[in-house]
């Protein structure tokens, strides 16, 4: 049986007194939190920070991004090895910020869940459709493409150690939210995809939704067949916020 996993992208936020405040309410709610995996993801700049404010907890840590490059002459790019040693189990790859504002393209996401992998860590790979083409009824193949390109890379057994995170852009950061059956239908076209290639590796991987989770309808998305948890960004800010989707 799959394990729920919520996982909170704070994007460009926070302070080390906001965080150190964000995380030591978490961890204190985590007693609340049953059979549910919880991970954050910090900026880069305080990662060796929430690292040690971790020790001694269940939360795991991730980063929002990582280089496809193991080392060399990319500055400003932080590799899959220097995430691995300051503490880091997962990372994000495709976050649609990374797509539609800096012009990562499906090849360059690909590039860098094979990176995160050969260093040991688990990528959550983010996928989703804009609003137009969910209106023009692509959004299964926008999707299969983005799959695919990481399957053609690494092979589909590698989703297996991996996490997908289907997030409609549409409904990220806009207080939309697609219906608990928009999602499962999805989800489920995610899952069937992948099944047609492994059904061990389907059975397997852990789909999250991402798009305006709140505690208010995380209950109802997260009892979904497909839907194995959440990614949360503006409601991972606080920790009221993301513990009432934790124990939803």
């Amino acid at each position: 049986m799959r394990q729920t996993l919520v996982a909170g992208n704070w994007k460009l936020n926070g302070s080390k007194e906001s965080i150190q405040t964000l995380v030591k309410g978490i961890a204190d709610g985590m007693s609340d939190v049953d059979g549910t995996a919880v991970a954050v993801c910090p900026p880069y700049v305080y990662i060796s920070m929430v690292a040690d404010l971790l020790d001694g907890t269940e939360i795991g840590l991730g980063a929002q991004d990582v280089a496809d490059q193991e080392t060399g002459a990319y500055t400003g790019e932080v590799s899959a090895a220097m995430l691995k040693e300051v503490g880091c189990q997962y990372t994000l790859v495709g976050h649609s910020e990374r797509r539609s504002i800096y012009g990562e393209q499906d090849a360059d996401t690909a590039a860098k869940f094979a990176a995160a992998q050969k260093e040991g860590l688990t990528p959550i790979l983010c996928i989703g459709e804009l609003l137009e083409e969910r209106e023009s009824g692509d959004t299964e193949n926008v999707v299969a493409r983005q799959l695919d390109a990481v399957i053609e890379l690494s092979g589909v057994e590698a989703l297996a150690d991996s996490v997908i995170a289907y997030e409609p852009v549409w409904a990220i950061g806009t207080g939309k939210t697609a219906s608990p059956q928009q999602a499962q239908d999805v989800h489920a076209f995610i899952r069937s995809k992948i099944a047609g290639l492994n059904a061990d590796v389907a059975a397997k991987v852990q789909i999250l939704y991402g798009g305006s989770v709140n505690g208010g309808n995380a209950a109802e998305l997260f009892a979904m067949e497909d839907i194995d948890g959440g990614l949360i960004g503006g409601a991972s800010l606080t920790s009221e916020a993301f513990l009432a989707i934790c124990t939803a």
